[in-house]
C-alpha cells in the first residue's frame, strides 16, 4: 500500500518514505566520487587536486536548482494540504520553467568566467589548465543539473520517491561506466571525467521532466505557464537556506583549499578533497532525510495538523541522533581503508588524509541534527530562520574556526575546524526551535 503524505507517521513508515531518498541523494554522493577516484589513481595527485579546487564554484551554480526545488517544494507540498491541486500544479509549472532559463544563463557565465575564476580560487600553474577545462565542461550541463536537484525534491512531494531513486541509478550507473570508459580506458584524463558526469546529469535531470510532461499518475504534472515572479520569489527566499549552505560550504571550501595550500601545500589539498568526498557520502544520509521528510511536515503544516508536526519533529531528532553516533564511529573504523582507496599511491599523503579523516570524523555526531534543524524551517516556510541556521553553520562559524584554530593547532586545527562549526550551530538549531515553538504549535 502506498504511503500518502496525509498520513501519521509511525518509526517504521517514515523510514519506508524516506528510505528511497536516503539512497537517492547517497547515490548522487557515490557516483560524484567516482569522477575524484578514477582522477586520483589514473590521472594523478595534481589533477585530482584541480578538480577540488574548481568544485565549490561549480557545486555554487548547481546549488540554486537545490533553492528552487526545497523552497518550490515546500510552496507547493502546503498548496496540496490546502487541497488546491490546480494551484500545485500551476506552481510546480513555473519551479521547473525558471529552472531551465536560469540554468541556461549560469552555464553561459561559468563557461565565460572559468579561467578567473580558477585563479581567485588559487590554482597554480601547474593545476590551471586541468581546473579550466574541468570547469567549463561541466558548468556547460548546468540546466541538466539544476534540473536533477529540482526534481529530487519535487518527486517526493509527488508522492514518487522511488521514482526519484530511479533516475539518481540511472544517472550514476551512466557516470560511473562512462567513467571506467573515458578515463580508464579511452585515457582522456579530466575530460573525461567532465564529459561522463555532464551525460550523468542529463540522464538525472530529463528522465523526470519527461515523466511529469506526460500523464501520470502522481499528485504534480506540467501543464502550459508563463513566469510568474510572486511564487518564484516566495520559493526562492524560502530555499534561500539551501542555497546559502551551497554557497557557504563552497566558499569554506575555497578558505580550507587556500588555508591548506599554506600549511600543507597540494597534499593538503588532495587530503581535504579525499574527506570532502566521503563526507559527501556520510552528509547525503542527513540531507536524504531532510529531503524526504519536508514535504511531510509541508503538507501537515498547510492542513494545520499540529499533532502530527509534533510526531515529525520527534521522531526526526531521535533518529538524527542516532545515525550522527554510527556515522561518527563508523568514520573513524574507516578513515585508514578509505584514505588507501584514494591516495593509497604516496605514503605520505596517505597518512595526512587518514589522521585528518579521524580528527574530522566528530562533525557527523551533531551535523545530522542542524541539517534538519534548517530544513525544518524551511518546510514551514520560514526561509529566514532556515536561512540564518544555515548561514551560521555553514560559513560564519566554519569560516571562523579555519581562520583562527590554525593559527594555534596548525594543520589540525584545520580538521577541527568543521566539528566546532557543528556545536555552536547546535546551540543556535535549539534556541531556534524553541523560540519558535508557540508560534508553530510543534511542541
Amino acid at each position: 500500500m502506498s504511503i500518502r503524505l496525509s498520513d501519521h507517521f509511525t518509526y517504521k513508515k517514515l523510514l519506508r518514505f524516506v528510505f528511497p531518498s536516503i539512497v537517492m541523494m547517497v547515490f548522487t554522493s557515490i557516483y560524484g566520487v567516482v569522477d575524484g577516484l578514477f582522477v586520483s589513481n589514473f590521472v594523478g595527485k595534481t589533477p585530482f587536486a584541480s578538480i577540488n579546487l574548481v568544485m565549490p564554484f561549480i557545486m555554487i551554480l548547481g546549488g540554486m536548482g537545490f533553492m528552487i526545488g526545497t523552497g518550490g517544494t515546500a510552496l507547493v507540498s502546503k498548496v496540496l494540504g490546502e487541497q488546491n491541486r490546480e494551484r500545485a500544479n500551476r506552481y510546480f509549472s513555473i519551479m521547473v520553467l525558471f529552472t531551465l532559463l536560469l540554468g541556461v544563463v549560469l552555464a553561459v557565465v561559468g563557461m565565460t568566467f572559468m579561467r578567473p575564476v580558477a585563479h581567485f580560487l588559487g590554482a597554480t600553474d601547474g593545476m590551471i589548465s586541468h581546473c579550466i577545462l574541468y570547469g567549463r565542461i561541466v558548468t556547460g550541463f548546468t540546466p541538466a543539473f539544476m534540473l536533477q536537484n529540482v526534481f529530487q525534491s519535487f518527486l517526493i512531494a509527488a508522492q514518487k520517491p522511488k521514482l526519484g531513486l530511479a533516475a539518481t541509478i540511472a544517472a550514476g550507473v551512466t557516470n560511473m561506466a562512462l567513467d571506467a570508459l573515458f578515463i580508464a580506458g579511452f585515457g582522456w584524463g579530466v575530460v573525461g571525467a567532465a564529459v561522463a558526469t555532464g551525460i550523468s546529469q542529463c540522464v538525472g535531470g530529463l528522465f523526470p521532466l519527461i515523466y511529469f510532461l506526460r500523464p501520470n499518475t502522481s499528485l504534480l504534472r506540467l501543464t502550459k505557464t508563463k513566469l510568474v515572479w510572486r511564487p518564484i520569489l516566495k520559493a526562492c527566499t524560502n530555499g534561500s537556506s539551501e542555497l546559502m549552505s551551497n554557497i557557504s560550504a563552497s566558499f569554506v571550501s575555497m578558505l580550507y583549499n587556500f588555508q591548506l595550500l599554506h600549511f600543507a601545500g597540494e597534499n593538503g589539498v588532495s587530503a581535504y578533497g579525499v574527506l570532502m568526498y566521503v563526507q559527501f557520502i556520510f552528509i547525503a544520509i542527513f540531507i536524504g532525510y531532510a529531503i524526504g521528510s519536508a514535504p511531510i511536515i509541508s503538507y501537515h503544516f498547510g492542513a494545520g495538523n499540529h499533532s502530527e508536526l509534533k510526531n515529525m519533529l520527534g521522531k526526526s531528532i531521535s533518529l538524527m541522533g542516532i545515525a550522527g553516533v554510527t556515522l561518527s564511529v563508523l568514520a573513524v573504523v574507516l578513515a585508514a581503508p578509505l584514505a588507501r582507496l584514494f591516495v593509497g599511491y604516496d605514503l605520505e599523503l596517505y597518512q595526512l588524509t587518514k589522521h585528518a579523516f579521524r580528527v574530522f570524523s566528530l562533525s557527523f555526531l551533531l551535523a545530522g541534527f542542524n541539517i534538519f534543524s534548517s530544513s525544518f524551517f524551511t518546510a514551514l516556510n520560514n526561509g529566514a530562520v532556515s536561512a540564518a541556521i544555515s548561514f551560521l553553520r555553514t560559513l560564519i562559524f566554519q569560516a571562523a574556526a579555519v581562520l583562527i584554530l590554525p593559527v594555534f593547532f596548525g594543520v589540525d586545527g584545520i580538521w577541527w575546524a568543521i566539528s566546532a562549526a557543528e556545536v555552536f550551530a547546535c546551540i543556535i538549531s535549539t534556541i531556534f526551535l524553541f523560540a519558535k515553538r508557540k508560534k508553530y504549535k510543534y511542541m
